[in-house]
């Protein structure tokens, strides 16, 4: 794998990264990708399929199957014990919550009953619930060999954003204001930004780099996979029948709610201060992706800027089989950072 992976840090020369390319303003990311984003979400949205389980768990002897498990797994005993699903009775989004959990294989060990772990919330893509990445991945094996708790929220199609339409789709103050608490509460975790990350791939990886740029007390390391980083002005260029949903999240073009959320506006405004204050941001994406001329964008920001950052770009597509590829990259990354802060 990382023979063919090809890197781009803060740490190399600027000429290294796409010489001769340049980005015009914060608004180039909707205008570049206007065409390809109009048939791709087009497809996304006819093949729900992509982006979540085809089928719904059944039910076992024992009971009520696990819905963050594949159905296939539900009677393994091992994987039942490590993985859970909950829900949080959320007072922002008015409604019941659902995410799952993985679990250390050691967690339950008595010899272990003090001990405490660090946390990688994990986000999914649009179109998609907080069950993709347990039941279309091989995460849960994966992350057998970690000491990390990971946890997989509920985004609907939110952008991760406080909606500005829907008063009760405040996904961005949920995750930050109710579910780490809920985490921090619940589990045997290191309530410390030193053992906390946040990822997620597709609108996922938007929101995990939005989180990491706007909460940085929050998080060690903000990754993303495949990230739909122009998110905030994608909206403007799409196809009515596909404006519609991102304007109902974003609000209209010069909604507040969109500049507040412009992770390219926000990383261009960070002082050296603001930086020196930042969790370290990984980003990954397949060349054969339509996002991956957005993902360049991104990166000459942040080499403009000097964040401190990791770029991996590889062969691949925007699907799950790119995905279970880049998060067993993404786990060895994070299981170094968290050791580095020991």
């Amino acid at each position: 794998m990382k023979s063919i992976v090809s890197r781009i840090s803060f740490f190399l020369a600027f000429s290294f990264a796409f010489s001769g390319y340049s980005i015009g303003s914060v608004q180039l990311p909707a205008r570049n990708l206007a065409k390809s984003l109009n048939p791709q979400l087009t497809k996304i949205a006819k093949n729900p399929s992509d982006s979540r389980p085809a089928t719904a768990p059944k039910s076992t002897a024992g009971g009520q199957a696990n819905s963050c498990l594949p159905a296939s797994q539900n009677s393994n005993l091992s994987s039942s014990e490590r993985v859970r699903e909950l829900r949080l009775s959320s007072k922002l989004m008015k409604r019941e919550m659902p995410y799952c959990v993985i679990l250390p294989p050691d967690y339950s060990d008595t010899k272990n009953e003090t001990s405490r772990y660090p946390v990688i919330f994990l986000l999914h893509g649009l179109y998609g619930h907080y069950d993709n990445w347990v039941k279309l991945t091989r995460l849960v094996e994966y992350s057998a060999k970690y000491s990390i708790i990971i946890v997989t929220p509920e985004g609907n199609n939110g952008w991760y954003v406080d909606s500005a339409t829907k008063p009760d789709d405040k996904y961005e103050s949920y995750i930050i204001n109710e579910l780490i608490p809920e985490i921090d509460a619940k589990f045997r975790t290191v309530n410390t930004r030193e053992k906390r990350a946040i990822a997620g791939l597709s609108m996922g990886g938007y929101g995990a780099i939005k989180f990491g740029l706007k909460y940085p007390k929050h998080f060690l390391l903000a990754g993303s996979f495949s990230g739909a980083l122009g998110a905030a002005s994608f909206g403007l260029q799409l196809r009515p029948e596909l404006a519609k949903p991102l304007s109902e999240v974003f609000g209209p073009a010069d909604s507040n709610t969109r500049r507040l959320n412009d992770i390219f506006l926000a990383a261009q405004q960070l002082s050296a201060e603001d930086i020196k204050n930042l969790p370290f941001l990984y980003l990954d994406c397949g060349t054969e992706d339509f996002l991956f001329q957005n993902n360049r964008e991104f990166i000459e920001i942040l080499l403009k800027k000097k964040i401190p950052h990791e770029w991996r770009q590889l062969p691949g597509q925007h699907n799950w089989k790119y995905w279970d590829q880049q998060i067993v990259e993404f786990l060895e990354v994070a299981d170094n950072f968290f050791k580095q802060k020991q």
